[in-house]
């Protein structure tokens, strides 16, 4: 199967955007979808809101391979798929990510993407109704967050744009 990343890489870093500290973003200080604590912990040392703004996507790109799109298995998602749940890895971790097309698939949802949840995902006909499924789960988590109101319109755009995106990939 061939390896979509590059191209969902690039979805993900356009949607995402540069440099922003909201005050009622958990996050914090973010670049390029990146968070200072996710830095962090990625370079092993504690970083300055300035490393933070230095950040290139060359600098996390090594980042959302390893901790996003291996650790949902992205190589091994239906192409549109992949894009989603990288998407939504990103924005919202990716052991919900996880969780989210573990219940629409109809395995155990334990948050972790392994060969059951991998048959699956194979088993499902119709990837095109599995992407929107998940798309509708994701915003209706969304939706209930309590940031909603400051948030909700751009995570709607977000949603309504990696749906269009991944469905074009079917």
């Amino acid at each position: 199967m061939k390896s979509n990343f590059d191209i969902c890489f690039e979805r993900v870093i356009s949607s995402e955007g540069g440099y922003v500290d909201h005050p009622l973003d958990t996050g914090g200080a973010t670049n390029l979808g990146c968070t200072q604590n996710v830095w962090e912990m990625y370079v092993g040392h504690e970083v300055t809101k300035d490393d933070i703004k230095a950040l290139t996507k060359k600098d996390v790109k090594p980042l959302y391979k390893a901790r996003y799109w291996d650790a949902i298995h992205g190589d091994e998602l239906p192409a549109g798929l992949d894009y989603a749940m990288f998407d939504a890895a990103i924005n919202s971790g990716c052991t919900r990510a996880s969780k989210w097309i573990q219940e629409i698939v109809g395995v155990s949802a334990d948050g972790a993407i392994g060969n059951n949840t991998i048959l699956a995902i194979s088993n499902f006909k119709n990837v095109a109704t599995l992407i929107n499924e998940y798309m509708d789960k994701r915003l209706t988590f969304l939706q209930r967050l309590k940031t909603w109101p400051v948030f909700g319109r751009g995570w709607e755009a977000r949603v309504k744009e990696v749906r269009n995106r991944s469905l074009d990939m079917v």
